[in-house]
């Protein structure tokens, strides 16, 4: 049975760590990883200077070239504003780490659908023929200490039913968020008894929030009848 895998990643083992560490607000967005030319890679952060010089920094990727500046983008106050949600594109060529976990889940006849990245973790969905490439992919994973913790599995027959706009990060701080009482009122935990329950930084919770927040609204706003799943 066709299986669809989706597992966490410390960026430590597979890219970005640097880059995670320097810019709090980095994410990114990859799509699927076949074959061996540098994939496009689309980024998040504070500015497109500050993530192109910690992306040149980081010794676990190369980049190719900057293919979508924000030159290129509309400079009036509307724009302005809404910078923080602008994302810039690289063609970017990976270390030893991803072109090891590539060889690996090729070898044992899976594609690697995509790949995102928020909070110093990498969140990578697969697509294996069966179980049993399954097993022997993720025992080679374990073998070579890629520390991948399996956060789904599913059959594509299920994959319409099991899709979110939140990514599984997200959805457990979401129900962490709930279920502590950070969303009645009053209150019944604060940001940061919240971030502590889940040993992250203030700052870090307070950034996940507001993608979980946009994720869900745009969700909702959408003229479509189901929800979709939103990298974000």
């Amino acid at each position: 049975m066709t299986t669809v895998v989706e597992l966490e990643i410390p960026a430590a083992r597979l890219g970005f760590a640097r880059a995670f560490d320097r810019v709090s607000t980095f994410e990114f967005q990859v799509g699927g990883m076949i074959g061996g030319s540098a994939p496009l890679v689309w980024t998040n952060g504070p500015d497109h200077e500050t993530v192109k010089q910690e992306l040149e920094a980081d010794p676990s990727v190369e980049v190719v070239a900057s293919v979508a500046d924000d030159d290129e983008r509309s400079t009036t106050d509307e724009s302005a504003v809404a910078g923080q949600n602008d994302r810039w594109l690289f063609r970017l060529e990976f270390g030893d780490g991803v072109k090891l976990f590539e060889q690996i889940v090729t070898e044992n006849d899976g594609a690697i659908l995509t790949a995102r990245g928020a909070d110093g973790r990498w969140v990578v969905k697969l697509l294996f023929h069966d179980r049993e490439s399954v097993s022997a992919c993720h025992g080679l994973l374990e073998q070579y200490d890629f520390q991948a913790a399996v956060v789904r599995i599913s059959g594509v027959d299920d994959l319409a039913r099991a899709q979110t706009p939140l990514t599984e990060t997200q959805y457990e701080t979401i129900c962490k968020a709930h279920e502590l009482g950070y969303f009645d009122v009053p209150r019944g935990v604060t940001l940061k008894e919240l971030a502590a329950e889940l040993d992250i930084s203030h700052q870090a919770l307070s950034e996940r929030l507001r993608r979980s927040h946009a994720a869900l609204v745009s969700a909702e706003l959408s003229e479509r009848t189901a929800p979709i799943e939103i990298d974000r």
